[in-house]
C-alpha cells in the first residue's frame, strides 16, 4: 500500500492484494487487479516481475491518459496448502514499483457449490443476487430467503447493509464458520412502502459488521406495491377505463433501437396512466398523453441504450400502472437480442 500511495494521484488501483479462496491441486487460479492510470500522460509498464517461475503475470505495455486497464497474475497451484505470491510492476508513473499479492489455499479436493451458490460476493457465496417482490399489496409480508455459504478460512458474521424501513434481515445462524452454510431471511412490510407501483433499492452483503460496500456485494431489491382498486368496489365495472395494448413486448437490439407501443382506451370514463417506471437502466420511454378520454389512443415510444442494459440483474421491463381495475398493472417486456 505505501508503494501504491507513491503513485499518488498517478496510478489507482483498486486493491493490492487479493484473496483467490479455495482451489484444486494442479487447478490453476487467476487474481485480476483493476487499475486506472490518472494522469494527463501516457504509462509505459516497462516491467512485471513475479517471485517465482510458478506464478505469471500478463497486462498492458502502454495505458492512455485516463485509462482503466487489468493486470492479470496467475499461480499453478502445483503444492497444497495456503500460499502469498508476489509480482512487482515498473513503470514511468513513480521510481518507486508497486508490489501485487494474491493469495489462497490450494485444496486435494475442490467442492463445486457454483450451482447452488453461483455469486461470489468477497468470499461469501450466495444463492441469488436480485431479489423481486411483485404484486404486493398493501399490508402484505413477504419472505425470500438468501442461502450462503462461507468459501474463506475466517469466521463470519453475515449481515446486510443499508437495509430501508421496510426491509428486515435475519441471519441464520449468526456466526458463519469456514465452509459452512447458513441463511439470511430478507422480509417485506408493504405498509411501510410509501409509493404505490415500482420502488427499488440496493442492500449490500457483508460478512461482518462495519465492513464498507461495493459493487461486488450488492443486491438490488425491486418491489411492485399494487395500487388501492377498492373505490371500484361495488361500482358498474361497464363504466370503468379499459386499457388496451398493441403489444406485450418489443423485440429490440443494436440495430433497431426504438420501438413503439399504442395505448387505448375502450372504456367508458377517463384512463389515467399514474406511473411509468423502468426495472433497469438503459430504458428511455416517452408518453405524450397520461390521460385518455374512451376512444382514444397514444403511443408509448420506447428506447434502448444496449450498453447499459447488458449490464443489469434483471430482465428489462416496463411497468405501468393504471386506473382501469382489470389492468391495474402491465408489465412490457423488452426482449433485447
Amino acid at each position: 500500500m505505501a508503494a501504491a500511495t507513491a503513485f499518488a494521484q498517478k496510478l489507482t488501483i483498486d486493491k493490492t492484494t487479493i484473496d483467490v479462496g479455495k482451489t484444486g491441486f494442479q487447478v490453476p487460479v487467476t487474481a485480476t487487479f483493476e487499475m486506472r492510470n490518472k494522469s494527463s500522460k501516457q504509462m509505459v509498464i516497462s516491467r512485471l516481475e513475479t517471485d517465482c517461475g510458478c506464478t505469471t503475470i500478463d497486462g498492458p505495455k502502454i495505458i492512455g491518459p485516463g485509462e482503466r486497464f487489468t493486470i492479470s497474475m496467475t499461480y499453478d497451484a502445483r503444492m497444497l496448502g495456503h500460499f502469498t505470491k508476489q509480482a512487482t510492476l515498473y513503470s514511468n508513473a513513480s521510481p518507486e514499483p508497486v508490489y501485487l499479492k494474491m493469495k489462497g489455499v490450494v485444496l486435494t479436493d475442490v467442492v463445486d457449490y457454483s450451482k447452488r451458490y453461483p455469486y461470489d460476493m468477497g468470499g461469501m457465496l450466495a444463492s441469488i443476487n436480485n431479489i423481486e417482490f411483485d404484486d404486493v399489496k398493501k399490508g402484505e409480508h413477504r419472505e425470500v430467503e438468501i442461502n450462503l455459504m462461507n468459501n474463506t478460512e475466517q469466521d463470519m458474521t453475515p449481515n446486510m447493509l443499508h437495509l430501508p424501513s421496510y426491509l428486515h434481515a435475519l441471519a441464520m445462524p449468526e456466526k458463519l464458520e469456514p465452509n459452512r452454510s447458513g441463511k439470511i431471511i430478507l422480509t417485506l412490510n408493504s405498509e411501510e412502502v410509501q409509493q404505490y407501483g415500482l420502488t427499488q433499492v440496493s442492500i449490500y452483503l457483508a460478512k461482518k459488521l462495519g465492513e464498507k460496500i461495493s459493487s461486488d456485494t450488492e443486491i438490488p431489491v425491486s418491489i411492485v406495491l399494487l395500487p388501492d382498486m377498492t373505490a371500484f368496489e361495488g361500482q358498474n365495472i361497464e363504466l370503468a377505463p379499459q386499457l388496451q395494448l398493441s403489444a406485450q413486448a418489443l423485440n429490440l437490439d443494436a440495430h433497431h433501437k426504438n420501438g413503439t407501443i399504442i395505448l387505448s382506451n375502450t372504456g367508458k370514463s377517463v384512463l389515467k396512466v399514474t406511473s411509468l417506471q423502468m426495472f433497469t437502466g438503459g430504458v428511455q420511454v416517452k408518453l405524450p398523453k397520461s390521460e385518455l378520454q374512451p376512444g382514444e389512443s397514444t403511443k408509448l415510444r420506447v428506447n434502448i441504450i444496449p450498453n447499459q442494459i447488458r449490464k443489469a440483474r434483471s430482465k428489462p421491463r416496463i411497468l405501468m400502472i393504471t386506473n382501469d381495475p382489470q389492468h391495474a398493472k402491465e408489465v412490457i417486456t423488452i426482449n433485447v437480442e
